[in-house]
């Protein structure tokens, strides 16, 4: 393993110990596990969901759940695995009931995502969903507006938004223009991008 992978994992190691003292939002009142992420701290890409499920709550890994499965497909369907790039999400604690977490909560818990983000440095931002989205992108639109399409972050990062699979799991169609079908084409851009960046890394 090269120096560089190694310290990376050491920082990330160090920024989920800090998660797992937090007390910063009430989410940490319900926990049973705190959830950093997981993943190549090397990834080029870095995939930032909403917040963790029952079954992540449980296991503390990221993306475990009914939707966590169908985000491995997805990947697997253009041929990325899920040990290439990064997973984290919003928030570090699940919100009761797995509602959406309140700006407030995102905001107590963005200093961990914000050093997670540092110290992996992928050069793309996949947000799954409006509330990562919106968060990071400082907008109202829906995801439906945003989803497919490239953005500037903060120097150089780009962010590209795509459904979260959780929504997904609601529409069996795959007609062209249903969320599936998007998604597909969503994916494969993702990957036409990420193929490119290898080649040039």
């Amino acid at each position: 393993m090269n120096i560089v992978k190694k310290r990376k994992e050491e920082l990330l190691e160090e920024v989920k110990k800090e998660v797992e003292k937090c007390t910063l939002c009430a989410l940490a009142n319900n926990r049973t596990r705190t959830v950093l992420g997981e993943g190549n701290p090397d990834a080029i890409i870095m995939f930032i969901g909403e917040g963790p499920g029952e079954e992540e709550d449980k296991t503390g890994r990221p993306f475990v759940g009914k939707a966590g499965q169908l985000l491995t497909r997805i990947l697997q369907s253009v041929n990325i695995e899920r040990e290439e790039v990064y997973i984290a999400n919003m928030v570090k604690c699940r919100p009761p009931g797995n509602r959406a977490p309140t700006q407030e909560e995102m905001a107590s818990c963005f200093p961990y995502l914000e050093a997670q983000i540092a110290i992996v440095n992928p050069s793309v931002i996949v947000t799954l969903g409006s509330i990562s989205t919106s968060f990071l992108l400082e907008t109202r639109e829906s995801i439906s507006k945003l989803r497919g399409k490239w953005f500037e972050w903060r120097g150089g990062k780009k962010i590209f938004p795509m459904f979260h699979p959780s929504f997904l799991l609601r529409y069996d169609s795959r007609s062209p223009g249903s969320p599936k079908y998007l998604t597909w084409m969503d994916i494969q851009e993702v990957k036409r991008v990420y193929d490119l960046l290898k080649q040039g890394a």
